[in-house]
């Protein structure tokens, strides 16, 4: 990770852990002034974010670090390991509120001070607002997994919040009595779910998952235009980190010289990588008409072929 990117990121985990900090001060008097489960899950929530930020910055500040002798490819999955980790917590956390809200059902509890519990919920929301929209242009800068997993959370503290504000008011001006567990329920859910698709970005980083289609068409294209590769085939993507790596086979004519060879595969490599930033690209020449492993269709199939026409 370049040194303005690795700083962007350190700055979003450092914005996240105050306004966590920040966030839970906050939510802890307001939980035991109103005795709101659904208070207690925003509580809970903030806790869980303000140590999951802490592991963000952790993992950014690995991921960060150039390559070394045990780490050739760099370390950019500490991202991805950050991110599961927070998906845990996430997941305990979930947990927790649900068992709550279903032992309040059970034993009829009732909520109190609607007003200090709505004041800390929108100033939660103001300072979320806030984090958010930075977080949202250090990702378009960096697209640290670390930092989209973060900003996950933080998005449903948006509707944790407003979650709580329309709990204790159907709860004690509404006098709607079971609301308050209920969106303590609902917020349980919400939370689960993030959980899940936070855990599938983090497993496709993790397992090397090639990249999305359209992507990879693109990439396809952009090979495409360079009239003297030929049978573009053997074609593997995927992301570690902020760091995309592929690689191909390609055939040249057998009777062209090392050297001939060499300089159009840096012309390719240089334009290429140049359209997709943040990318390491390994070509591999084979002669023209050589068959590496001809029943598999994985490695010999004909990427430009899929473009609707011949090359």
């Amino acid at each position: 990770m370049s040194t303005d990117r690795a700083r962007l990121a350190r700055s979003a985990a450092l914005a996240s852990i105050s306004v966590a900090v920040i966030l839970v001060a906050l939510k802890t008097w307001a939980t035991w002034k109103t005795g709101s489960t659904a208070m207690l899950g925003s509580l809970a929530d903030s806790a869980l974010d303000l140590i999951a930020s802490i592991a963000t910055l952790t993992g950014v500040w690995i991921a960060s670090q150039p390559a070394d002798e045990d780490h050739r490819f760099g370390h950019g999955k500490a991202e991805a390991l950050a991110a599961i980790f927070q998906v845990m917590l996430i997941s305990l956390s979930a947990f927790g509120i649900a068992t709550r809200a279903i032992l309040q059902f059970a034993e009829g509890q009732q909520t109190e001070a609607a007003a200090e519990g709505i004041g800390v919920s929108l100033v939660a929301i103001v300072l979320t607002f806030a984090l958010l929209g930075w977080q949202r242009y250090v990702m378009s800068r960096t697209r640290s997994l670390a930092i989209q997993t973060d900003h996950l959370h933080y998005k449903s503290d948006l509707f944790l919040n407003l979650a709580v504000i329309a709990a204790l008011v159907l709860d004690q001006f509404v006098g709607l009595r079971g609301a308050d567990p209920a969106f303590g329920l609902a917020i349980a859910a919400w939370l689960a779910w993030g959980a899940f698709n936070a855990a599938r970005d983090a497993v496709d980083d993790l397992m090397d998952r090639e990249w999305p289609e359209e992507k990879r068409l693109a990439f396809v294209e952009a090979a495409a235009k360079h009239p003297e590769l030929s049978n573009l085939h053997d074609l593997r993507t995927r992301t570690s980190g902020h760091r995309d790596f592929v690689q191909f086979h390609v055939d040249l004519p057998g009777t062209m010289t090392v050297e001939e060879a060499h300089d159009i595969i840096e012309r390719v490599e240089e334009d290429l990588c140049g359209q997709f930033p943040d990318m390491e690209l390994l070509i591999h020449i084979d002669p023209e008409g050589h068959v590496d492993e001809p029943d598999n269709p994985l490695v010999e199939e004909n990427e430009f072929d899929r473009l609707g026409g011949e090359k």
